[in-house]
């Protein structure tokens, strides 16, 4: 019997592909950055809700998911696939959709747990008794019974289960049980039944009843009690148990692909994508249209099982269109493909029971129980689905990891830009600071009066302004600079205004840090000061004072040639060597606050590139994941080729000792006739 490549080392490097594809990401607004989006969200659905599940469990029921069009019919072929209303029918659709999966009662432990679709909640439906049937079908519709919502990978305490009530603690999820006593049957959606459930996001505290199962996942925290209610805005999937379904056969009941309500239509793309069996419902009416083809050629490319149903045919030209659409399939390449026609029916359009007759779905009916019951085809249709789409990974990681680098290469380009104009900035105010330019207007004039006993902390003050319009200049012709730049630059469109908004309130944030300066710059003067006091110039500095020290250095630092008597002066007060060792100390201080105020500034118009999380090596990571799992599928390949060539073998050899058996035989025979 065939088998799937189960693997360890296949499934680790299936899972670590998985990881760096949701490592990826592409926010900037570049050429084919959606459909890069889209496409990893598509490709971690197919991982996360089919390949790996898969994998991991190829003994786990074969899922036939029904897709198509707004009333093409998929519920009402549900409904007559099981033999009683399971999805409510009809052309015209809710806002809301809710998928709909129904099974044998023995395999509900499949799905009960997150190995399939973990992103929606399960509401449990309990199995229908004899009597059950009816009334639902009758007046209570979907709403018969009172069911649960149960939140997948939720956090929190469960709630009590009480017969005939809601239950409810802190983060559990109440269930009325509706349908009298119920034995409790525990089971664990990844260990089958009789295994304990384990709480805290996993399966909660499990229940059941004599007739089929039940159970309870773990709710989110704070969740409420209420019955059958619920997050308004969790996803769910509804889920029935059937015993007139095979065991080893899940049909799923997907929402619309062209539904008006954007999220069904990703829900159903979802859902599709974690099927073994893609089966693709259209009518006579709507056989062409660009929806259904689009998901036709998918299912191509990614080599799945697929199956398509052309409902609602009328008699008098159900050949004609037949003819057409099995011509329409050749044409694309899908002409292998099973096609299965209904005629239109009175119960096509929700007249009657709703169920179309038992024969008008009975070669769809055995083609699903054949392959869901025979081990082999069981077997192929789920081997062909998964190996199709890691196939497909050759081809679109490529994709994806081109998209990485765009991201990764605009980035680069637009903190380039920012960049370049803070080095200018920063050679600008280098060169302003070389030529004085600090020392002009009120600090000139305090500096003039400053030998006419003027005030030291007035200089200070005068010279901390003018360092600090000097810096908020040269930060603002950066920012037009980079502004300018982006402006050009397409992937800029959607960080341009939060680096606009960084920048607001730069002149005060530049206070702040030249106030330090000065501060650590009276500090290092006082500290000279009081050094030299203690020298050999004590009896000369005895009477200096460290603001004024700090005055005449600040000068000197900032003043450039129009304050060269500011230097020398200070040696007077404090010694030549003295002052020389403040002066060098003063400078490398001085640079040091010039470079962390550019420097910070630069980082707040990095900062909204920085929030995009474009991580810089996501496309080698990409490759090299891929590498990686190439190999492995070719370590696997090779393998299964040399046990196939060992069979083959052996069978030759068994052949041959057969037929010099049989020779042997014969000669025998002729001499006990001779």
């Amino acid at each position: 019997m065939a088998t799937l490549d189960v693997r360890p080392r296949l499934i680790d490097a299936l899972s670590v592909l998985r990881d760096r594809v949701d490592a990826a990401r592409f926010p900037l607004p570049l050429r084919g950055a959606a459909r890069a989006r889209r496409n990893r969200a598509e490709l971690l659905a197919q991982l996360d809700d089919y390949v790996i599940p898969r994998l991991r469990s190829p003994q786990a029921p074969l899922l036939a998911v029904i897709g198509g069009s707004t009333g093409a019919g998929k519920s009402t072929l549900v409904n007559s696939l099981v033999g009683r209303r399971i999805s409510e029918a009809g052309v015209l659709r809710p806002t809301t959709r809710t998928p709909v999966l129904v099974c044998h009662p023995d395999d509900l432990h499949w799905f009960a747990g997150p190995r399939v679709l973990p992103q929606l909640a399960r509401v449990w439906v309990p199995e229908q008794d004899d009597g059950g049937e009816s009334e639902y079908a009758a007046g209570d519709g979907l709403g018969r019974s009172d069911y649960g919502v149960h939140g997948v990978g939720g956090v929190g305490g469960m709630g009590g289960v009480t017969p005939g009530g809601g239950g409810g603690g802190a983060g559990g999820h109440g269930v009325r049980m509706g349908h009298g006593p119920r034995m409790a049957h525990g089971f664990d959606g990844a260990h089958g039944p009789g295994q304990e459930a384990r709480g805290g996001g996993e399966l909660g505290a499990p229940y059941g009843n004599g007739y089929g199962h039940g159970y309870e996942v773990g709710g989110r925290a704070g969740g409420g009690g209420a019955v059958g209610g619920g997050d308004p805005g969790m996803l769910t999937v509804r889920i029935e148990t059937d015993r007139a379904l095979p065991s080893g056969l899940a049909l799923l009941d997907a929402p619309d692909i062209d539904s008006l309500v954007a999220r069904n239509r990703e829900l159903a793309a979802e859902l599709i994508c974690a099927a073994d069996v893609w089966v693709l419902v259209t009518t006579a009416a709507r056989y062409a249209d660009a929806v259904p083809w689009h998901l036709l050629r998918t299912a191509k490319e990614y080599d799945v099982t697929l199956v398509t149903v052309l409902d609602r045919v009328p008699h008098q030209i159900a050949t004609d269109i037949s003819g057409r659409y099995a011509e329409l399939l050749q044409r694309a390449g899908l002409g292998h493909v099973p096609r299965f026609t209904i005629p239109e029916l009175p119960e096509s359009a929700g007249g009657g029971s709703g169920l179309l007759p038992a024969t008008a779905v009975a070669a769809l009916r055995d083609w699903l129980e054949r392959h869901a019951q025979d081990p082999v085809a069981r077997t192929a249709a789920a081997d062909r689905t998964a190996a199709g789409v890691i196939a497909s990974l050759r081809s679109r990681l490529p994709a994806l990891a081109g998209a990485a680098a765009a991201q990764h290469a605009a980035a680069l380009r637009l903190a380039g830009r920012v960049e370049e104009a803070y080095e200018r900035a920063a050679e600008r105010v280098r060169q302003e600071v070389a030529a004085g330019e600090v020392l002009s207007g009120d600090a000139r004039a305090h500096w003039r009066d400053h030998g006419l006993d003027g005030r030291s902390d007035e200089l200070l003050d005068a010279l901390t302004h003018g360092l600090t319009s000097l810096l908020t200049c040269a930060v603002q012709e950066a920012d037009e600079r980079a502004a300018e730049a982006w402006r050009h630059d397409p992937a800029a469109a959607e960080v341009s205004l939060s680096a606009a908004a960084g920048a607001a309130g730069a002149g005060g944030r530049l206070g702040v840090i030249v106030r330090r300066w000065r501060r650590c710059l009276e500090e290092l003067a006082e500290e000279e000061t009081r050094e030299a006091r203690a020298g050999q110039a004590g009896e000369r500095v005895g009477s200096v004072e460290p603001e004024e020290s700090a005055a005449l250095l600040a000068t000197a630092l900032l003043g450039g040639r129009r304050a060269r008597t500011a230097g020398e002066n200070l040696a007077d007060l404090l010694g030549a060597q003295t002052a020389l060792r403040l002066c060098d100390r003063g400078a490398r201080l001085l640079a040091t606050y010039l470079e962390r105020a550019l420097h910070g500034e630069r980082e707040r118009r990095l900062a909204p590139l920085d929030q995009l999380t474009v991580p810089l090596d996501q496309q080698a990571e990409l490759i090299a994941a891929l590498s990686v799992l190439q190999r492995e599928r070719q370590t696997g390949t090779a393998a299964g080729t040399q046990t196939g060539a060992e069979r083959e073998t052996g069978t030759e050899k068994r052949k041959q000792m057969r037929s010099e058996e049989e020779r042997e035989m014969a000669m025998e025979k002729e001499e006990v006739s001779g």
